[in-house]
């Protein structure tokens, strides 16, 4: 125990890093069956134990290696054609973005994005399965625009990878952790740009990468055995979910 509170920063107990350890391999098998919820199940673990001017940077790694794992993993089930103008688009969005960040009430941007996530995914989008490279760059740039307001965009990612790959499950998964990964990547550049200090949380992020990849193996096995429609209609039920609660915090925070 000397020996992990050596290594860790001082703001994290060891009781508390054990745990949230142990909680990387779930939420991280969560997310390879499900393709979401893991990542904000993490989230709100770690806002009980870190400092708030720690999470969202140490989140972002931690989801960067959880998604680049999950990528690496799943790699034959990625579709190239829409990961590739993906992450170019998003490159291209972040960038943009920068310049045009503004801060817009928090409240109303949770409700505006959880009605949106409900809306696109119940209703289908016409052509979204056969879109150009041209139109994903676009598309996909819009999305990273929108993600330097929203900040929470799982949901949203989750919802459009879904009008894209309608047909395969493993697919979907394996091509949203790469898009995903290219977003924390951004992140991570972003904050060690604006100069946090990632060294000294760099042992206990490493060690939660290390147990989400356990979780990923796990959660593939399980995403194997499940139906394709079963995985559609969970799936969905999952977005939802988190969609309404964007939607009951967003109104909450207006009233």
């Amino acid at each position: 125990m000397d020996l992990l509170n050596a290594i860790l920063p001082d703001a994290l107990s060891a009781p508390a890093a054990l745990l949230l350890v142990f909680a990387s391999f779930f939420t991280s098998a969560l997310t390879a069956v499900f393709g979401l919820g893991g990542g904000v199940a993490m989230l709100a673990l770690l806002g009980i134990f870190i400092p708030v001017a720690a999470l969202i940077p140490v989140h972002g790694a931690v989801q960067l290696g959880s998604n680049s794992g999950r990528a690496w993993h799943q790699r034959a089930h990625i579709v190239h054609g829409i990961a590739v103008p993906f992450i170019a688009g998003s490159v291209v969005g972040a960038v943009v973005g920068t310049y045009f960040v503004v801060q817009l009430p928090d409240a109303l941007l949770k409700l505006a994005l959880g009605l949106f996530v409900i809306v696109i995914t119940w209703a289908k989008i016409p052509g979204a399965a056969r879109i150009s490279s041209a139109g994903l760059v676009v598309g996909s740039a819009v999305l990273a625009l929108l993600s330097m307001f929203f900040g929470a965009t799982g949901p949203l990612f989750a919802a459009a990878f879904a009008q894209l790959i309608t047909d395969d499950r493993k697919a979907l998964i394996a091509t949203q952790a790469a898009g995903m990964m290219i977003q924390h990547a951004l992140k991570v550049i972003a904050f060690s740009i604006a100069g946090f200090a990632f060294a000294q949380w760099l042992p206990f992020i490493v060690v939660m990468i290390a147990s989400g990849y356990l979780g990923t193996l796990y959660g593939t096995g399980l995403l194997d055995k499940l139906p394709e429609q079963s995985f559609r209609r969970w799936f969905r039920i999952g977005l939802t979910l988190l969609a309404l609660d964007l939607v009951r915090r967003g109104v909450t925070g207006l009233l």
